[in-house]
Formats: C-alpha cells, structure tokens, sequence
C-alpha cells in the first residue's frame, strides 16, 4: 500500500483491511479553509488536460466511483467535474441489470460504453457489483462471482492495452458517518427526494459489504488499472483527493498529447501551404 499523501493506492498483490484506513483522514497541507481555491485551480487543470485528451485523440480515460450508498458517487461527478467540457466526457451509472442485460454476460453492458480515444468516461458503480451487491445477496453462486475477479482483471488488461487509462476509487466512509448522511435525507426538506428506503435495509449487510469490497481492492489492483481508497468522510476533502490524483495522472501524458499536436499542426499547415502554392 503506497499514498500520495492524500489517499492510499493499492498496490499489486496487496491485501487489504479497511480498518487500517482512516475516512477520517485529512492531509496535514490541505484544510477546509482553502479547498474551494485548490479545488477550482485543479479544476482548471483538468480542463486543460481534457481539451489535449480530446484532441490529440490518443488515450480514453476510465474512472470508476465505487462505494457504500451515501459515499458521494454523485456529489464527486458534480464537484470534480463541473469544469469539464460535457463534448468530451461521458457518465454512465450501473444500476440493476435489465432483462436485456442478464441475458448476457455480465461485463456486455459495461463494456459497450467504454470510452472511445480522446473522452473521459466516468462509471457510478461498474463491472465491480457483480462481485459486491452479487455476492453479498448471494444472487449467483459462490463459484461464479469468484472467477469474475480474474474475468475483471482480464477485460481491464483489455482496455489498458488500447490505451485506456483507468483509474478506480473507492470512496470509504464509516458506519456511523452513512447513518449520519441517512438521517439527513429525512431531515432535510431539499435531500428528501435521495429518501431510499433499501439504503436503510443495506446497512443491514455493511460488515459483508466490507468484506466484498476489501476482497474487490486486493484481488483487482493492477499496475494498469489501480484501486485507490478515498477517505471520504468530508466530502470537500474526498472531491480535492481525487481532482489531485486525476490531474496528476493526466499530467503524466501530456508531453505527449502536446507532441501529437504539434505534429499534427506542422503537417496540416504543410498541406496548406501546398494547396495554396497549387492555386497561384
């Protein structure tokens, strides 16, 4: 297990136990009081490094938000990205199968919205609730979810090796942090529309939801598509760790998004410059 200083990789082979992760956890050089600015200026970055994704047309990005209910799946796409160009940036969520949808297998709806080169995609739940919601509900047998952690680690290989970069977080919040956020949907007259009452009957299964998960996070960290745990009891901290690490990873590119273009600029205004000494 390795940090960033704001949240935890999982490295390859590690085995993970939740407990050792604080949700509470702050970075000593980051509080409340500047977040908003840090996060605006990462903002900007991202929108920068997703126009040279968008144009240079050569990697597709992939992250995945996994969580307990109330972790901030959408709180995180609405923060993180708000500054994004919508042109070049797609949002599915992963709900429960449909009819079309079980008739397959069970990565057929994940992998037909995988993004293309040159678009960020970002998954609310993923191929991961077949080994979660799936195995806690027991609603396959034992043997089937089981080989669906190499199938995983298979189709993501698969991606990466088209140029994918992916990146997965799981946003990791307390027991008693989810009842808070629970309770404040009742409370609140402008959450009562997130009132869910099987969120309330899933607490129920939390200890197995831990187990499922720290199962998922050991057993699908690759170098090609890591795991990262998010402590993200505050949420304005959550949206700051992940901005971070998403625009240091895009970072990493954008040398060479930047050559592409520039290539690419020099042998268009060549053929410009042809065309017109045609025409004289």
């Amino acid at each position: 297990m390795t940090t960033n200083h704001l949240l935890w990789k999982v490295e390859e082979g590690t085995k993970v136990n939740l407990k050792d992760h604080d949700p509470n956890y702050i970075a000593k050089d980051i509080d409340h009081s500047n977040a908003k600015d840090a996060l605006d200026n990462l903002s900007q970055k991202l929108s920068d490094l997703q126009e040279a994704l968008a144009a240079a047309q050569h990697h597709s990005i992939l992250l995945i938000l996994q969580g307990m209910d109330t972790s901030g799946k959408d709180g995180t796409i609405r923060h993180v990205f708000s500054n994004v160009n919508p042109q070049g940036c797609e949002v599915h969520s992963f709900k429960q199968p449909t009819p079309e949808e079980l008739a397959h297998d069970f990565l057929w709806r994940i992998h037909k919205v995988t993004p293309p080169k040159g678009v960020l995609g970002i998954f609310n739940r993923s191929q991961y609730e077949d080994v979660l919601v799936v195995r806690v509900h027991k609603l396959v047998p034992q043997e089937v979810w089981e080989r669906r952690y190499k199938e995983i680690n298979h189709f993501e290989q698969l991606l990466a090796n088209d140029n994918t970069i992916i990146l997965k977080f799981f946003l990791h919040i307390s027991y008693d942090e989810q009842k808070q956020r629970l309770q404040d949907r009742v409370q609140e007259r402008d959450k009562a529309w997130k009132i869910a009452a099987g969120d309330w009957v899933e607490r129920k299964y939390w200890e197995d939801y831990q187990k499922a998960y720290e199962d998922a996070l050991s057993r699908c960290s690759t170098n090609n598509a890591p795991w990262y745990i998010v402590p993200a009891n505050h949420k304005w901290y959550r949206n700051y760790a992940i901005a971070h690490t998403l625009v240091e990873t895009m970072r990493k590119y954008k040398d060479d998004w930047q050559k592409e273009l520039e290539e690419r600029g020099r042998r268009e205004l060549a053929q410009l410059q042809q065309m017109q000494a045609q025409n004289k």
